[in-house]
């Protein structure tokens, strides 16, 4: 098969049961074809975790499709990234040997790594719903809150790489504790993980919170109204802090955004500061699951870029 650009670029995103991957003509952005397989954590083949061998595999089936060797592959994957964009530096409790994995010589070609929502926000940046922004904050709302910021067109990661995780910022200081020992963070407060928690045991995913909420359920509709008011406050906060041009919300929470954005919309009229009457623009993403592929892919090539000036 004759090759189809000329700057061809691989994403993988390695989530916990799957490893999606995509290939870009990274002159254009344009998605050019998708493939993914099972994740197999905890699996190994030979000295290698499983996760590792289906990376490249996947890698090798786009090369071969295109009948060319990708200029460079971008990684994305929970945990704390290394700030050269070298490898995930911190992962605990799962996805073992991912720790310290220097993709650039696993794979031996040019790729960089990062955090999976700095991923996301990378990616909704490059051909998303904040295609071309330089202030940009981004909550991923799913079993857990991620998130990731862009101020004045840099990705904050922190000192060891910490920054954005927005779901362990608290809006109710004598609230329960989540994971990482933060009382009522937004995590909790909205997250699917915590729901059957913060529900009494009645519900799991969200979806089933609104479809009965949708049918008058009495409780429904206050766990429902909490949760939004929470979300409504944190991100006001968040524009308080980082003064963005756009806020992002995804994940798979946030595709009830016929129930979420009036509501959200109802609290930041209450609550958010706008000088001079300036309001933030609060969107949905765009790219949805193949985010992290598009976000890893771009932070790889400027890694490059950036490399070779």
């Amino acid at each position: 098969m004759a090759a189809e650009t000329t700057y061809m670029g691989i994403g993988i995103d390695l989530g916990g049961t799957r490893i999606k991957s995509a290939r870009f003509d990274m002159e254009t952005g344009q998605l050019l074809a998708t493939a993914m397989m099972p994740t197999r954590d905890g699996e190994t083949e030979g000295d290698l975790p499983a996760f590792a061998v289906g990376v490249k595999q996947l890698i090798a089936r786009h090369e071969e499709e295109s009948g060319r060797k990708a200029d460079v592959v971008g990684v994305s994957a929970p945990g704390l990234a290394a700030k050269q964009g070298t490898c995930i530096r911190f992962m605990p409790g799962k996805l073992h040997g991912l720790e310290g994995l220097m993709w650039s010589d696993f794979l031996q070609r040019p790729a960089g790594c990062l955090n999976d929502a700095h991923a996301a926000l990378m990616g909704e940046i490059w051909q998303g719903a904040a295609k071309a922004k330089q202030d940009v904050v981004m909550m991923t709302l799913g079993t857990g809150v991620g998130g990731a910021v862009v101020s004045g067109g840099q990705l904050i990661q922190g000192h060891i790489g910490r920054a954005g995780h927005i779901g362990h910022v608290s809006c109710d200081m004598d609230g329960p504790q989540d994971i990482c020992g933060m009382p009522g963070s937004i995590e909790y407060h909205i997250g699917n993980g915590y729901l059957e928690q913060r529900s009494g045991g009645h519900y799991q995913m969200t979806r089933d919170l609104l479809s009965a909420a949708k049918v008058g359920d009495v409780e429904a509709k206050k766990v429902w109204a909490r949760s939004t008011k929470a979300l409504g406050v944190t991100v006001a906060g968040l524009i308080n802090l980082f003064d963005p041009e756009v806020v992002l919300l995804g994940g798979g929470v946030a595709n009830a955004w016929e129930e979420i954005h009036p509501a959200l919309n109802g609290w930041l009229d209450k609550c958010e500061w706008r000088p001079g009457g300036h309001r933030v623009p609060v969107v949905q993403a765009k790219l949805g699951e193949w985010a992290g592929c598009y976000g890893a892919v771009h932070f790889a090539r400027s890694l490059v870029n950036s490399s070779s000036k």
